[in-house]
Formats: structure tokens, sequence, C-alpha cells
């Protein structure tokens, strides 16, 4: 015996190896485990798939190299939180950020009301009048879990057709992608801690800390929209890629 497996044999081992990733993944991916749930240990795999030790360990293995899991020392397995990656230059939708992670997408609209700007609004946002604007607060989901607090304002004066828009079906920023053409874009990003009604909505102790994206948007000279992102600071992160000048 020169201890190589008959070539059966490692086919079996591949496949086995396959069905029992293919199986964690579609439970992670689709939330059924969701971030935080402990994986059954190693020798609650084996048992179930009825296959040796090592092959569990690659597959968890495997697993943490892509993200889906951290292995804790004595303490087992579990499903990572989402971490995305964002451009700090890209205007994009979140449930792009979502999807690109694997994990279900949706959201909902929190609150919605026209009002006057404030002075300090004008002043901000080179508001010429006093005319309408449009705030939005909005929850963005991965699965069963928070990604992201969308609070937005949207002049009237510039896009009033947004104030007969339905953002219960489609996100503020979405629709203003599809509608209206902006030229200028400006990025603020900053951390800060979770304020209360704020982490209420993302599920965060007070205080802990966030990674805050503020955009501001023009068409032409004239101001379209604000928008404030508020992610949990452990599962986000912003991206640029460039080249010298």
């Amino acid at each position: 015996m020169n201890g190589v497996a008959p070539p059966e044999l490692d086919a079996k081992a591949q496949t086995l190896h396959q069905r029992i990733l293919g199986d964690i993944e579609r439970r992670i991916v689709s939330g059924e485990w969701p971030p935080g749930y402990r994986i059954p240990f190693e020798t609650e795999l084996t048992e179930i798939y009825g296959c040796s030790r090592m092959t569990v360990n690659k597959v968890l293995t495997q697993l943490a190299a892509a993200g889906l899991i951290e292995r804790r020392r004595k303490a087992g397995s579990f499903v990572s939180q989402p971490r995305s990656e964002a451009a700090v230059l890209a205007i994009h939708g979140i449930e792009a950020e979502v999807t690109a992670l694997g994990l279900p997408y949706r959201f909902e609209l929190m609150h919605r009301r026209q009002r006057r700007p404030t002075a300090a609004e004008r002043l901000t946002f080179a508001l010429e009048g006093s005319g309408p604007l449009l705030a939005l607060t909005c929850r963005h989901f991965a699965g069963d879990g928070p990604f992201c607090l969308e609070e937005r304002l949207i002049d009237l004066e510039a896009v009033p057709q947004a104030g007969k828009a339905d953002f219960t079906r489609e996100p503020p920023g979405v629709w203003l992608l599809g509608h209206v053409p902006w030229t200028v874009a400006e990025h603020h990003i900053k951390a800060a801690a979770a304020r209360g009604e704020e982490a209420a909505l993302l599920k965060l102790e007070p205080g802990s800390a966030c990674l805050v994206v503020e955009r501001r948007t023009w068409r032409g000279d004239q101001f379209v929209t604000a928008v404030r992102f508020t992610y949990p600071g452990d599962r986000h992160q912003l991206v640029a890629r460039f080249s010298p000048s």
C-alpha cells in the first residue's frame, strides 16, 4: 500500500466535501443561520454527514477563508457578521452592497414628511428660497439584520416629482439615480457613536462605533439631495482605487 486513496474513494470524498460546503453556504446565505449563529461542532458534523473529521475541517477552513464564518478556539465556528465594501467615489444603491455579500436584501420606509428647510440647511446647501424639502428615513437589511440607516433630504423645487413617488416600493437612492441626472457629488466620511434612536434601529448598544457617510449631490448649481448613511462600524469598509495624477 502506498497510502494513496483509490480514485473512486477520492472522488466520493470530493463529492461529500462539496455537499457539506453547499449545505452550510445555503443556510448562511438564506439567513437560516444568521450572523453570530454557532455552527455545529466538527464532531457533530461528522455524525450528521457520516464522514471523517478531516473532511469537515477542510470545509470549515474553506468557509473561513471565504469570510462566511469565524473560527474561535475552543468556542467553535460562528457565522460572520456581514462586511461590505463600497467605493468612496461611487454612487450606487444599498441593495448592490448587500447582494454583493450574497445576502437577501430588503428595506423599509420608516418616516416621510415634507417641511421647510431650516436656516442652517439653507446655508449648508446654498438654497436660494425656502421651498419644501422631503425628509425620508429608511432602514436597509442584509438577511435578518439591520445593515444601514438612511436619512435623506430631497429638494422638491429641484425634484418636484419626488413628492408623489412611492418610496415604499423603491428605495429613494435607487429612484433618484433613475430619475434625476446629477453633475456634482460630495462625500464626507467620519466615525460617530450610535445615538439613542439610531442605536435602537441598528440594534446596537448606545455609543457603539459607526461609520457615517454623508453625501450631497447637485445638478448644475441646483441642490438635489443630501443623505446620511449610518453603518455599524464593524461591518462596513470604504475602498478607493486611484492612480497618480
